[in-house]
């Protein structure tokens, strides 16, 4: 390859060198940022477990009122829907590390206050996508949060290691345990993004932003395990987005899904996230296109 060639071959390479540097350099500060949490943000995580104690007690007493129910090492004996009194608790200890993954607190609302206050407008005139930065400074969010949180994490699931009672899982379990918490990152991301974006027609989308959170609270599996719904519920939950924030990545960590069914639902889960990636593109394209703003 003579020079002159080589010089042509940098010059087309240099915009996708520039845009990784770009990304590269955004994530960056937003990581430096998101380092400013102390110490008390430990004893912050450390609480947030207190709403599973309370769960413990709960199923205890209910799990202690079954029929011929006794005690045993790891609590009160039976069963309700396939799950053992450990099994419950240990589900409610993993919904736990679902939920940190694929929680977008502030998201949906910052979104429509930038459409609102008109500070859309930078991402209309610098070369900075909103959608792509918006990504990276929640990638190095949670990158922080569980750089800070890893003590207290490992403190609570030591302390509950005896409701495990099934052990580790097995590597390939694990890996899609793994793949399922990325993907409901993702997925909640967009999710909640595409909310965001319908305020470039709704100004106003507390209301629907308030829904969502109901719906997901109910149906995601994270006030309980999806085998309590009704059967005609189950279906509709199935064929929805919600339980993969939750739900899904903990019954797969717990054996509650065949090989088959685990690796049906990491499927239908690329799908849905492709899906709200495609979505939320299609929402912003359209909205930037009847978006006014007026002012310096």
């Amino acid at each position: 390859m003579n020079a002159e060639a080589e010089v042509v071959l940098a010059a087309r390479s240099l915009p996708g060198l520039r845009r990784i540097q770009k990304w590269w350099t955004f994530f960056k500060i937003s990581l430096n940022e998101r380092l400013v949490y102390r110490g008390d943000f430990m004893l912050g995580t450390l609480m947030r477990f207190l709403p599973t104690l309370t769960q413990i007690f709960l199923w205890w007493a209910i799990f202690e009122s079954l029929p011929n129910a006794s005690e045993s090492a790891n609590g009160p004996t039976g069963q309700i829907a396939g799950y053992r009194y450990g099994d419950m608790v240990a589900y409610y200890l993993m919904v736990t590390i679902s939920r940190a993954f694929s929680s977008m607190p502030g998201l949906t609302s910052g979104i429509t206050r930038l459409v609102r206050t008109g500070e859309i407008k930078k991402f209309l005139i610098q070369p900075i996508d909103l959608l792509g930065s918006l990504l990276v400074q929640r990638v190095a969010h949670k990158l922080v949060y569980y750089f800070i949180a890893a003590l207290p994490f490992a403190f609570v699931f030591f302390l509950c290691r005896g409701y495990f009672l099934d052990g580790w899982p097995d590597l390939e379990v694990l890996f899609v345990f793994l793949v399922s918490l990325i993907l409901s990152f993702v997925l909640g991301f967009f999710l909640e993004a595409c909310l965001g974006l319908v305020s470039f027609w709704l100004l106003e989308v507390s209301s629907l932003a308030f829904i969502y959170m109901l719906l997901n609270f109910l149906l995601s599996g994270h006030m309980f395990p999806l085998e309590l719904l009704p059967g005609w519920l189950q279906f509709f939950v199935d064929w929805m987005p919600l339980k993969y924030l939750a739900y899904f990545p903990a019954a797969v960590f717990l054996g509650k899904l065949d090989r088959t069914e685990m690796y049906e639902g990491l499927f239908v889960e690329l799908v849905w996230v492709c899906l709200f990636l495609a979505l939320a593109r299609i929402l912003w394209s359209r909205g930037i296109v009847r978006y006014s703003g007026f002012g310096g």
